[in-house]
Order: structure tokens, then C-alpha cells, then sequence
């Protein structure tokens, strides 16, 4: 395994457990520091992740002032932040719009989208005054598509392509990059949110006919956080085993 990553830190939010832990997991092999915020890091084993995480902090990506605090004390205990990977999501419960309740649709466009505004913010101006960052953000397949009983996840996702398009021409002289993934449905915990005929509808929809590991969208999200990923800024690198088409 290539050390690409020497030297360089990582933060990664949702990064406890499912895609956003196998993210941490390859940026570490290669040789990457990695901090780790979670709402609930409690769970967190260093042994059976693999590696050790240099900080492993409890932050909501939906309160702004706790968002704040973590950068801080992130670059305080890193002295420089090279990449950020915006994570953390909710699914949200698989239900038609007019039963969809107005509490959860917030929810889910305050974790999904509105955090990873605050995370990008927060971390700008110490990225430019190093002039460089990578900032990978994780969006989905429903995004670019739009999936039936997942308006409010579909909306947020599409929403991070959008924003993430926007933010990449505002740092295109700055030696920021900003990108996207967008994975078909994982093997992760969100499943246990979703119902067994939303999670066959959407293996369907697949050509490779099985849903996509971990593992892959992990490979597919270390490139776009490399310095390799030098002149592709406000894409979307699909993880759709042949599903996107666009």
C-alpha cells in the first residue's frame, strides 16, 4: 500500500462506523492522521478498526458552534487540517411525501446538507491559508436520480452536488479542490433504517446486481482526497456499478 497520505490529516465525519469508517480506515493504511467526529463516538475500538485515530471527538454537524469548537481543536492537536471528508448522514424513514413528517424532512436536510455546509465553512480559512485542501463530500446515487419513499434524503444529496459544484468555482485558485462521491445503496447500519423492498428495488436498479462495499467507495473517496486529484474540482466520481448515467 502506497503512503500518499504521509504527513497529512484527515478529518472524517460520521467516521465511527459503515462508509465513513472504511474511509478512515484506507486514508490511515496510507499513511494518513486521522480525527474522527461523531455524534456518538462511544462505540469507537481502535483495535478492531484497525488503526488509531489521532483525535476521536463528539460533535453534531448540525450545531454550528459545536462544529466551531471541534475545528479548533482539531488544528490545535494537528497543527494543519489537508482534507476534509464530509460524511455523516441520516436516511431518514422511507415514506411518501404527503405522510412525510415536516420534523424529520428538517432532520434530514440539516444533517445531510446544512452540515456539510457548516463543516466546509468552518474549515475554509485555514485551508486557505495553507493553500491547499482536498474536501471530498459523500452524496448518493439518489441525488443525481431522485428515489421514491426518500424525498427529503434524495433533496439533501442532491443539494450537496449543488453546493459542492458552487464551492469548487469559488476555491478554484486557492488549491482547494472540492468533489463529491455518489454511491449506490452500501452495506452499512443505514440499511437497518430502510425497508427489505426499498433495499431489493434499489439492488435492482444496479447492472452488477449487488450493492457496492464499503471497501469500494472508500477506494473511490481516498483518490479524490489525494494531492493525485489535482485538476478535477466540482465533480461527481460515481460508485454505481454501471446505474449512473450522467
Amino acid at each position: 500500500m502506497s503512503q500518499r497520505f504521509m504527513d497529512q490529516t484527515a478529518i472524517i465525519t460520521g467516521g465511527i462506523r459503515g462508509i465513513g469508517l472504511g474511509i478512515a480506515r484506507r486514508l490511515a493504511s496510507e499513511g494518513g492522521r486521522i480525527i474522527l467526529w461523531d455524534i456518538d463516538p462511544a462505540g469507537f475500538d481502535a483495535v478492531s478498526a484497525g488503526f488509531a485515530p489521532l483525535l476521536v471527538d463528539k460533535v453534531d454537524i448540525s450545531d454550528p458552534q459545536a462544529i466551531q469548537a471541534a475545528t479548533q481543536k482539531a488544528i490545535e492537536r494537528a497543527g494543519r487540517i489537508d482534507i476534509l471528508v464530509n460524511n455523516a448522514g441520516i436516511s431518514g424513514p422511507v415514506s411518501n411525501v404527503e405522510d412525510y413528517d415536516i420534523d424529520i424532512w428538517q432532520r434530514v436536510l440539516t444533517v445531510n446538507l446544512t452540515g456539510v455546509f457548516l463543516c466546509c465553512r468552518a474549515l475554509l480559512a485555514h485551508m486557505k491559508t495553507n493553500d491547499y485542501g482536498r474536501i471530498v463530500n459523500v452524496a448518493s446515487i439518489a441525488g443525481k436520480e431522485g428515489v421514491p419513499g426518500i424525498a427529503a434524503y434524495s433533496a439533501a444529496k442532491h443539494g450537496v452536488l449543488g453546493f459542492t459544484k458552487s464551492l469548487a468555482r469559488e476555491l478554484v485558485e486557492a488549491g482547494i479542490t472540492v468533489n463529491c462521491i455518489a454511491p449506490v445503496m452500501a452495506e452499512t447500519e443505514l440499511l437497518k433504517q430502510m425497508t427489505a423492498e426499498h433495499i431489493a428495488a434499489s439492488k435492482a436498479k444496479i447492472p452488477m446486481r449487488r450493492l457496492v462495499s464499503v471497501e469500494e467507495v472508500a477506494a473511490m473517496a481516498a483518490f479524490a482526497a489525494s494531492r493525485d486529484c489535482s485538476f478535477t474540482t466540482g465533480f461527481t466520481f460515481d460508485v454505481s456499478g454501471g446505474r449512473a448515467d450522467y
